[in-house]
């Protein structure tokens, strides 16, 4: 059988969705893009209308008839629905109270993604204002499939879109966009480890001594974020699209098989961060040897395997709370303990 589900978030927290592995989808929240008017035309905002999502399917959209509006899912901070028209069905979000940037740093790294032709995504179409305040966003319905993705598919297919999309101005992205959340820094750095550090491990560990004025893993996470270079030596790091926040929740399949993942949390960075909320997406062995097939391990793969799920770990704890202190201090620990720092 054949279900009808939108993609993208419908705005739930995700506190149970690591426990159960649900397809609830993970809420974002708001952080400003202010320079991203500037430079992305395509996703421009244009003069707002009394309903400017209806306008657009009816003129851009290429609609002549709306011939249905019903509601996907439900949540505390998007509104999701389905448009269904003679020009086929739409996907809207919407948010009475959040501007456009949050819905544009979605649609950014949604298109970056589809614009490599490797892995599906849902097509990001329009972000505007509402005229009563708020946002939408506008993009492809996708029909799901009754099962989930193929492993060894879904594997290849994110090694396609690591090898195809890189970027030259270094590890980064175009706009500051959120993990669950919590903000995601994105600032232009040349250095792989000085990001990683500074924008990923440093921001959370900063964030964690601000609202729990946790001062032990603020300390040990800094010592470790220092001394973890040692970890990629002979390392050859490029800056490679990654989804950013690839957990089973995100992870699908269309009606044909297909693989599809949503709900991105997009940067340039090295391709084995994508595999930091594994301990959330429940990749097996034919994953990785497909994976591996068309992006070659490197040598310590294993040994940086738990630095990377350490920013997930402090976000959660960030986010969620103490549940999560533990394995993000047990992870910082064990690497102080082999780096001898």
């Amino acid at each position: 059988m054949v279900m009808a589900v939108a993609v993208a978030e419908v705005g739930f927290i995700s506190l149970s969705s690591c426990i159960s592995f649900s397809n609830l989808r993970r809420r974002r929240g708001q952080f400003s893009c202010p320079q991203l008017l500037q430079t992305h035309k395509p996703l421009a905002i244009k003069a707002m209308s009394n309903d400017p999502v209806r306008e657009w399917i009816l003129s851009e959209g290429k609609a002549t008839e709306i011939t249905r509006i019903s509601p996907v899912g439900g949540g505390c901070i998007n509104l999701a629905s389905r448009y269904d028209t003679d020009a086929g069905s739409f996907f809207v979000k919407t948010n009475r109270s959040i501007g456009p940037s949050m819905f544009e740093g979605e649609a950014l790294g949604l298109n970056a993604m589809y614009e490599t032709g490797s892995i599906r995504v849902p097509k990001p179409y329009k972000v505007g204002s509402l005229p009563t305040g708020g946002s939408y966003i506008i993009m492809e319905f996708i029909e799901f499939g009754a099962s989930r993705s193929n492993q060894s598919v879904l594997g290849r297919k994110l090694a396609e879109m690591h090898k195809a999309a890189k970027s030259n101005k270094g590890f980064g992205f175009h706009v500051n966009n959120t993990i669950g959340s919590t903000p995601q820094i994105n600032d232009w750095t040349s250095d792989w480890i000085e990001f990683y550090a500074e924008h990923r491990l440093g921001y959370q560990l900063k964030l964690a001594r601000q609202q729990f004025g946790d001062s032990t893993i603020y300390e040990r996470g800094l010592r470790l974020a220092k001394n973890m270079s040692p970890l990629f030596e002979n390392v050859v790091i490029e800056p490679c699209l990654l989804h950013g926040d690839l957990w089973s929740g995100n992870i699908s399949s269309d009606k044909n098989g297909e693989p599809v993942i949503l709900d991105p949390a997009c940067y340039y960075g090295h391709n084995e961060a994508e595999f930091g909320m594994s301990w959330c997406a429940g990749f097996g062995g034919s994953f990785y040897n497909a994976y591996f097939e068309v992006m070659p391990k490197q040598q310590g793969f294993e040994q940086r395997r738990d630095l990377y799920m350490l920013y997930h770990y402090l976000n959660h704890y960030n986010l969620f709370g103490s549940s999560y202190r533990s394995s993000a201090m047990s992870i910082i620990d064990d690497y102080l303990r082999m780096l001898k720092a």
